[in-house]
Protein backbone atom coordinates (compact mmCIF):
# COMPACT_ATOMS: atom_id res chain seq x y z
CA UNK A 1 0.00 0.00 0.00
CA UNK A 2 1.24 3.86 -0.45
CA UNK A 3 1.61 5.56 2.56
CA UNK A 4 1.90 9.42 3.32
CA UNK A 5 2.80 11.34 6.30
CA UNK A 6 2.06 14.67 7.16
CA UNK A 7 4.33 16.40 10.16
CA UNK A 8 7.73 15.28 10.03
CA UNK A 9 8.76 15.40 13.67
CA UNK A 10 10.20 13.51 16.51
CA UNK A 11 7.26 10.63 16.24
CA UNK A 12 6.93 10.42 12.18
CA UNK A 13 10.18 8.75 12.62
CA UNK A 14 8.38 5.58 14.20
CA UNK A 15 5.67 5.83 11.78
CA UNK A 16 8.38 6.13 8.83
CA UNK A 17 9.80 2.77 10.25
CA UNK A 18 7.23 0.79 10.62
CA UNK A 19 5.48 1.61 7.28
CA UNK A 20 8.50 0.73 5.54
CA UNK A 21 9.46 -2.46 8.14
CA UNK A 22 6.04 -3.70 6.93
CA UNK A 23 6.52 -3.42 3.40
CA UNK A 24 4.58 -0.59 2.53
CA UNK A 25 5.71 2.11 0.21
CA UNK A 26 6.07 5.78 1.54
CA UNK A 27 5.54 7.72 -1.90
CA UNK A 28 5.15 11.46 -0.27
CA UNK A 29 5.94 13.37 2.71
CA UNK A 30 4.55 17.20 4.08
CA UNK A 31 5.65 19.34 6.30
CA UNK A 32 6.31 23.43 6.25
CA UNK A 33 9.86 23.09 7.54
CA UNK A 34 11.66 22.70 4.56
CA UNK A 35 15.13 21.99 5.99
CA UNK A 36 13.73 18.87 8.34
CA UNK A 37 10.76 17.84 5.44
CA UNK A 38 14.07 17.33 2.92
CA UNK A 39 16.15 15.89 5.71
CA UNK A 40 13.40 13.07 6.32
CA UNK A 41 12.83 12.59 2.89
CA UNK A 42 16.78 11.53 2.16
CA UNK A 43 16.37 9.09 4.90
CA UNK A 44 13.10 7.67 4.13
CA UNK A 45 11.96 8.56 0.42
CA UNK A 46 9.06 9.98 -0.59
CA UNK A 47 8.22 13.28 -2.65
CA UNK A 48 8.24 16.30 -0.44
CA UNK A 49 5.08 19.32 -0.24
CA UNK A 50 4.91 22.18 1.79
CA UNK A 51 1.41 21.25 2.53
CA UNK A 52 -1.09 18.93 3.14
CA UNK A 53 -3.19 20.22 0.69
CA UNK A 54 -0.48 20.37 -1.87
CA UNK A 55 0.55 16.95 -1.04
CA UNK A 56 -3.58 15.53 -1.21
CA UNK A 57 -3.68 17.35 -4.77
CA UNK A 58 -0.08 16.37 -6.02
CA UNK A 59 0.07 12.18 -4.88
CA UNK A 60 -2.15 9.15 -4.97
CA UNK A 61 -1.82 7.03 -1.49
CA UNK A 62 -3.99 5.11 0.28
CA UNK A 63 -3.05 5.95 4.14
CA UNK A 64 -2.70 9.52 5.34
CA UNK A 65 -0.67 10.12 9.18
CA UNK A 66 -1.06 12.49 10.60
CA UNK A 67 1.66 13.51 13.09
CA UNK A 68 1.36 17.18 13.35
CA UNK A 69 0.70 19.77 16.45
CA UNK A 70 -2.26 18.42 17.91
CA UNK A 71 -4.55 21.32 17.34
CA UNK A 72 -4.42 20.07 13.26
CA UNK A 73 -4.89 16.80 13.29
CA UNK A 74 -8.98 16.79 13.23
CA UNK A 75 -8.83 19.18 10.12
CA UNK A 76 -6.33 17.40 8.60
CA UNK A 77 -8.58 13.76 9.00
CA UNK A 78 -11.54 15.69 7.43
CA UNK A 79 -9.90 16.70 4.82
CA UNK A 80 -8.09 13.15 4.04
CA UNK A 81 -11.77 11.53 4.60
CA UNK A 82 -13.36 13.91 2.71
CA UNK A 83 -11.23 12.62 -0.34
CA UNK A 84 -11.44 8.91 0.10
CA UNK A 85 -8.14 8.83 2.14
CA UNK A 86 -7.59 6.19 4.89
CA UNK A 87 -5.89 8.55 7.68
CA UNK A 88 -4.12 6.82 10.78
CA UNK A 89 -3.73 9.63 13.40
CA UNK A 90 -1.36 9.93 16.10
CA UNK A 91 -2.59 10.59 19.46
CA UNK A 92 -4.48 12.62 20.85
CA UNK A 93 -7.22 12.17 18.67
CA UNK A 94 -8.72 15.42 19.70
CA UNK A 95 -8.29 18.40 22.41
CA UNK A 96 -11.50 19.41 22.97
CA UNK A 97 -14.94 18.07 22.69
CA UNK A 98 -16.15 20.22 19.37
CA UNK A 99 -13.62 18.56 17.48
CA UNK A 100 -14.73 15.15 19.09
CA UNK A 101 -18.33 15.61 17.60
CA UNK A 102 -16.66 16.67 14.55
CA UNK A 103 -14.79 13.01 14.41
CA UNK A 104 -17.67 11.42 14.61
CA UNK A 105 -19.58 13.16 12.13
CA UNK A 106 -16.64 12.30 9.86
CA UNK A 107 -16.65 8.60 10.90
CA UNK A 108 -19.83 7.71 10.35
CA UNK A 109 -20.43 9.41 7.01
CA UNK A 110 -17.06 8.27 5.44
CA UNK A 111 -15.99 4.81 4.26
CA UNK A 112 -12.32 5.44 4.24
CA UNK A 113 -10.80 4.02 7.55
CA UNK A 114 -10.12 6.10 10.37
CA UNK A 115 -7.57 4.59 13.02
CA UNK A 116 -5.78 6.06 16.18
CA UNK A 117 -2.39 5.34 17.20
CA UNK A 118 -3.10 4.09 20.55
CA UNK A 119 0.24 1.82 20.55
CA UNK A 120 0.51 0.71 24.32
CA UNK A 121 -2.81 -1.41 23.58
CA UNK A 122 -0.17 -3.48 21.60
CA UNK A 123 2.62 -4.03 23.87
CA UNK A 124 2.79 -7.60 25.11
CA UNK A 125 2.62 -6.99 28.53
CA UNK A 126 -0.64 -4.89 27.97
CA UNK A 127 -1.65 -8.35 25.57
CA UNK A 128 -1.39 -10.76 28.04
CA UNK A 129 -2.48 -8.81 31.18
CA UNK A 130 -5.96 -8.33 29.21
CA UNK A 131 -6.10 -11.38 28.60
CA UNK A 132 -5.31 -12.74 32.28
CA UNK A 133 -8.10 -10.31 33.10
CA UNK A 134 -10.68 -11.11 30.68
CA UNK A 135 -10.10 -14.94 31.66
CA UNK A 136 -11.85 -14.32 34.99
CA UNK A 137 -8.39 -15.45 36.64
CA UNK A 138 -7.43 -12.49 38.44
CA UNK A 139 -11.15 -12.40 40.02
CA UNK A 140 -13.10 -8.86 40.13
CA UNK A 141 -10.65 -5.77 39.75
CA UNK A 142 -10.80 -3.85 42.97
CA UNK A 143 -8.48 -0.41 42.21
CA UNK A 144 -6.00 0.72 39.96
CA UNK A 145 -3.46 3.35 39.49
CA UNK A 146 -0.81 4.31 36.84
CA UNK A 147 2.34 6.51 37.23
CA UNK A 148 4.31 8.54 34.32
CA UNK A 149 7.34 10.63 35.51
CA UNK A 150 9.22 11.86 32.91
CA UNK A 151 11.38 15.05 32.22
CA UNK A 152 10.44 17.76 29.85
CA UNK A 153 12.85 20.52 30.17
CA UNK A 154 12.34 24.04 28.41
CA UNK A 155 14.34 22.52 25.30
CA UNK A 156 11.54 20.49 24.35
CA UNK A 157 8.96 23.03 24.40
CA UNK A 158 10.94 25.65 22.01
CA UNK A 159 9.55 24.56 18.78
CA UNK A 160 7.07 27.54 18.94
CA UNK A 161 3.68 24.77 19.44
CA UNK A 162 4.30 22.64 22.45
CA UNK A 163 3.35 23.55 25.66
CA UNK A 164 0.77 26.11 23.86
CA UNK A 165 -2.93 25.61 24.91
CA UNK A 166 -3.99 26.21 20.89
CA UNK A 167 -1.62 24.17 19.40
CA UNK A 168 -1.11 21.49 22.09
CA UNK A 169 -4.35 21.75 23.88
CA UNK A 170 -2.83 20.52 27.28
CA UNK A 171 0.61 19.26 28.55
CA UNK A 172 1.35 16.21 30.41
CA UNK A 173 -1.82 14.23 30.26
CA UNK A 174 -2.61 15.10 26.71
CA UNK A 175 0.76 14.40 25.32
CA UNK A 176 2.80 12.25 27.17
CA UNK A 177 0.61 9.96 29.56
CA UNK A 178 -2.81 9.93 27.53
CA UNK A 179 -1.69 6.04 26.60
CA UNK A 180 -1.31 4.86 30.18
CA UNK A 181 -4.33 6.47 31.04
CA UNK A 182 -5.91 4.63 28.00
CA UNK A 183 -4.31 1.14 29.06
CA UNK A 184 -5.50 1.29 32.50
CA UNK A 185 -8.96 2.42 31.42
CA UNK A 186 -9.80 0.10 28.55
CA UNK A 187 -8.33 -3.26 30.79
CA UNK A 188 -10.79 -1.72 33.89
CA UNK A 189 -13.54 -1.94 31.33
CA UNK A 190 -15.89 0.17 32.69
CA UNK A 191 -17.22 3.78 32.40
CA UNK A 192 -16.39 6.21 35.43
CA UNK A 193 -18.86 7.63 37.67
CA UNK A 194 -17.29 10.32 37.95
CA UNK A 195 -13.81 12.60 38.09
CA UNK A 196 -11.67 14.73 40.37
CA UNK A 197 -8.51 15.99 39.10
CA UNK A 198 -5.61 18.68 39.32
CA UNK A 199 -3.15 19.93 37.92
CA UNK A 200 0.11 22.64 37.92
CA UNK A 201 2.99 23.44 36.68
CA UNK A 202 5.70 23.32 39.42
CA UNK A 203 8.55 23.32 36.67
CA UNK A 204 8.16 25.88 33.91
CA UNK A 205 5.98 28.67 34.92
CA UNK A 206 7.35 31.11 32.69
CA UNK A 207 7.64 29.19 29.89
CA UNK A 208 4.50 26.97 28.74
CA UNK A 209 0.80 27.29 29.12
CA UNK A 210 -0.15 23.88 30.01
CA UNK A 211 0.50 21.67 32.82
CA UNK A 212 3.35 19.68 33.69
CA UNK A 213 1.75 17.46 36.54
CA UNK A 214 -1.50 15.99 36.76
CA UNK A 215 -3.47 13.81 38.91
CA UNK A 216 -6.84 12.06 39.37
CA UNK A 217 -9.21 9.91 41.06
CA UNK A 218 -11.49 8.13 38.76
CA UNK A 219 -14.71 6.71 40.52
CA UNK A 220 -15.80 3.66 38.37
CA UNK A 221 -18.93 2.03 39.98
CA UNK A 222 -16.59 -0.94 41.84
CA UNK A 223 -13.73 0.75 42.21
CA UNK A 224 -10.92 3.69 41.96
CA UNK A 225 -8.43 4.31 39.57
CA UNK A 226 -5.04 6.94 41.09
CA UNK A 227 -3.64 8.39 37.89
CA UNK A 228 -0.76 10.65 38.40
CA UNK A 229 1.53 12.07 35.51
CA UNK A 230 4.63 14.48 35.82
CA UNK A 231 6.94 16.08 33.37
CA UNK A 232 8.92 17.45 36.15
CA UNK A 233 10.82 14.13 36.85
CA UNK A 234 14.71 14.16 36.44
CA UNK A 235 14.69 11.03 34.01
CA UNK A 236 12.05 9.22 31.91
CA UNK A 237 11.64 5.86 33.42
CA UNK A 238 8.90 3.43 31.74
CA UNK A 239 5.37 3.79 33.29
CA UNK A 240 4.12 1.84 36.07
CA UNK A 241 0.56 0.41 35.79
CA UNK A 242 -1.27 -1.89 38.48
CA UNK A 243 -4.57 -3.31 38.78
CA UNK A 244 -5.26 -5.17 42.01
CA UNK A 245 -8.13 -7.92 41.74
CA UNK A 246 -9.06 -10.46 44.45
CA UNK A 247 -6.92 -12.94 43.42
CA UNK A 248 -4.61 -11.07 41.96
CA UNK A 249 -1.99 -7.71 41.33
CA UNK A 250 -1.27 -7.28 37.62
CA UNK A 251 1.32 -4.67 37.10
CA UNK A 252 2.89 -3.63 33.86
CA UNK A 253 6.33 -1.77 33.76
CA UNK A 254 7.74 -1.27 30.33
CA UNK A 255 8.24 -4.46 28.82
CA UNK A 256 7.54 -6.61 31.89
CA UNK A 257 4.27 -8.16 33.72
CA UNK A 258 4.83 -9.13 36.85
CA UNK A 259 1.75 -10.56 39.29
CA UNK A 260 1.81 -11.49 42.66
CA UNK A 261 -0.95 -13.13 44.85
CA UNK A 262 -2.18 -11.25 48.04
CA UNK A 263 1.17 -9.80 49.79
CA UNK A 264 3.14 -12.81 48.30
CA UNK A 265 6.29 -12.32 46.21
CA UNK A 266 5.99 -10.79 42.46
CA UNK A 267 6.43 -13.67 39.83
CA UNK A 268 7.01 -12.12 36.44
CA UNK A 269 5.33 -12.90 33.44
CA UNK A 270 6.68 -14.60 30.29
CA UNK A 271 5.63 -12.47 27.16
CA UNK A 272 7.12 -11.70 23.76
CA UNK A 273 9.87 -9.64 23.41
CA UNK A 274 9.90 -6.73 20.71
CA UNK A 275 11.98 -3.92 20.22
CA UNK A 276 11.18 -0.47 20.10
CA UNK A 277 11.39 1.79 17.11
CA UNK A 278 11.52 4.98 18.90
CA UNK A 279 12.60 5.99 22.31
CA UNK A 280 12.48 2.60 24.96
CA UNK A 281 10.24 3.93 27.21
CA UNK A 282 7.17 4.73 24.12
CA UNK A 283 7.15 0.95 24.36
CA UNK A 284 7.49 -1.62 20.76
CA UNK A 285 3.95 -1.07 19.76
CA UNK A 286 4.23 1.04 16.88
CA UNK A 287 4.80 -1.38 14.51
CA UNK A 288 2.32 -3.96 15.60
CA UNK A 289 -0.59 -1.33 15.77
CA UNK A 290 0.13 0.12 12.31
CA UNK A 291 0.34 -3.41 10.91
CA UNK A 292 -2.70 -4.27 11.94
CA UNK A 293 -4.70 -1.25 10.80
CA UNK A 294 -2.87 -1.63 7.30
CA UNK A 295 -4.11 -5.82 7.73
CA UNK A 296 -7.43 -4.45 8.27
CA UNK A 297 -7.61 -2.09 5.58
CA UNK A 298 -6.40 -4.79 2.76
CA UNK A 299 -9.01 -7.54 4.64
CA UNK A 300 -11.57 -5.20 4.77
CA UNK A 301 -12.12 -5.35 8.67
CA UNK A 302 -12.53 -3.37 11.88
CA UNK A 303 -9.55 -1.82 13.00
CA UNK A 304 -9.03 -2.69 17.31
CA UNK A 305 -8.80 1.31 17.03
CA UNK A 306 -11.65 2.90 15.58
CA UNK A 307 -13.16 5.39 17.29
CA UNK A 308 -15.95 3.63 19.05
CA UNK A 309 -13.04 1.78 20.31
CA UNK A 310 -11.15 4.56 21.83
CA UNK A 311 -13.83 7.56 22.40
CA UNK A 312 -14.58 5.84 26.03
CA UNK A 313 -10.86 7.30 26.58
CA UNK A 314 -10.54 10.74 25.04
CA UNK A 315 -13.78 10.97 26.80
CA UNK A 316 -11.97 10.29 29.97
CA UNK A 317 -9.31 12.50 28.95
CA UNK A 318 -11.22 15.61 28.49
CA UNK A 319 -13.11 15.34 31.85
CA UNK A 320 -9.99 15.09 33.84
CA UNK A 321 -8.68 18.28 31.85
CA UNK A 322 -12.37 19.81 32.65
CA UNK A 323 -12.68 18.75 36.83
CA UNK A 324 -8.79 19.95 36.67
CA UNK A 325 -9.86 23.64 35.03
CA UNK A 326 -12.75 23.91 36.73
CA UNK A 327 -12.07 22.84 40.44
CA UNK A 328 -14.35 20.37 41.09
CA UNK A 329 -15.82 16.66 40.50
CA UNK A 330 -17.45 16.02 37.27
CA UNK A 331 -19.42 13.71 36.82
CA UNK A 332 -19.37 11.29 33.73
CA UNK A 333 -22.85 12.36 32.19
CA UNK A 334 -21.73 16.38 32.90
Amino acid sequence: MKAAIVGCGAIAHNHAKSILSLGHELVALADIDSQRLATFSETYGGNTYPSLEAMLEGEQFDVLHICTPHNLHVPMALQALDKGVNVFMEKPPVINEGQLDQLWEAYNAHKAKLGFCFQNRYNPPAIKALEILRSGAAGKIAAARSYVTWDRGAKYYNDGWHGTLEQEGGGVLINQSIHSLDLVHMLINQTPVSVDAVMANHRLKTEIEVEDTMSALITYPDLRFSFYATNAYAANPAPLMEIMCENLTLRIEGSTLMTRQGKGPWEQIPVEEKVSVGKSYWGPGHTSCIGDYYSSILENRPFALELPNVDSSVRLMLKIYKSARENRTVAWED
